[in-house]
């Protein structure tokens, strides 16, 4: 078990939150912008440098910048700063319902299941119907606030029977560990380093409430200006989730490498992960309209919205 202070240091590991990453740059010809998070896929593919040699043969090369969370990565998608991004449920959707034009290139069924609510030490909360009245920190427009939303919705409690708290990932992993706020919607890493700290338990996990998608997001003039290298981006991260369904404890090793995350950390977001991916189905298409209209509901985006309209169709393959 970490203590206090252990797990802040656990954390802080973790990036910070600008609006827009430093490594945010104007396009170039012949390089490929990717936005990413200390998490995932596209950390392995990024060590193993085989987005680089799927793209080589098609003269570009790879610029990688790094996000703390979805919604910085989708704003600097939406004025160009990068080209493609990985991100949960909820982003796309907030981007989408303002207009960003983004496409939806491919999805990992299951790649946000790493998440959950946690309690810190000396909680007496026991169920989710004990959320009612408390302060529960998420950040704003992302896979956990999604969470939060659908697990008071399991609970039979409506979205004005808590007190959101809303929390960019390091500020509310400060706040969580010196007990300002009741409970944390978070994913992985922060959730499997935070599952560390002493006194804290797992009020639930996402996978005893909602499906929670990852998504491959591309800016549409790009998708469809550079389809050759979309598509060979989208085949390079089928053979890495392939790879890493088959290898996870090199997995976690590599993440650990790539992330500075304590490799026992690593591996716990490693043994629950899905590492499913390719390309939109009816099913995921379905799901995500679900959250998009559960905001839409709350009135947490202005309009509802319709995903089927920013879903990218990849060219027929040859053969």
């Amino acid at each position: 078990m970490l203590d206090r202070r252990a797990l802040l240091a656990a954390l802080a590991a973790l990036p910070l939150e600008p609006a827009l990453a430093p490594g945010v740059r104007a396009a170039e010809p012949g390089v490929l912008r990717i936005g990413y998070q200390k998490n995932g896929i596209l950390v392995v593919a990024k060590q193993q440098g085989l987005v680089e040699k799927r793209l080589e043969p098609l003269g570009h090369a790879v610029r990688w910048v790094e996000f703390s969370f979805g919604p910085p990565l989708l704003e600097a998608l939406s004025v160009g700063g990068i080209d493609v991004g990985v991100t949960g449920d909820a982003p796309p959707i907030f981007a989408q319902a303002a207009r960003s034009d983004l496409v939806y290139a491919a999805a990992q069924e299951g790649g946000s299941s790493g998440a959950g609510i946690l309690l810190p030490k000396g909680s007496a909360l026991r169920d989710l119907a004990d959320l009612r009245g408390k302060r529960v920190a998420f950040a704003k427009g992302t896979s956990a606030h999604n969470l939060t939303i659908a697990a008071l919705e399991k609970a039979g409690l409506g979205y004005a029977d808590i007190e959101p708290v809303i929390l960019a990932p390091a500020d509310a992993a400060a706040a969580f560990a010196r007990g300002g706020v009741d409970a944390w919607t978070i994913w992985d890493p922060y959730l499997a380093i935070a599952e560390q700290g002493e006194g804290v338990r797992v009020l639930t996990l996402a996978t005893d409430i909602a499906p929670q998608n990852t998504f491959l997001l591309a800016s549409r003039p790009f998708a469809e200006t550079r389809t050759p290298v979309l598509t060979a981006v989208i085949d390079a991260l089928g053979a890495v989730a392939t790879w890493c369904a088959q290898n996870r404890g090199a997995v976690a090793a590599l993440l650990s490498q790539g992330t500075g995350v304590p490799l026992a950390a690593t591996r716990r977001a490693v043994d629950r992960a899905e590492y499913v991916f390719g390309p939109m189905t009816d099913r995921v298409v379905a799901e995500q309209q679900r959250v998009a209209d559960r905001f839409h509901a709350l009135k947490l985006i202005p309009k509802p919205i319709r995903i089927a309209d920013a879903v990218w169709t990849p060219p027929a393959r040859n053969g």
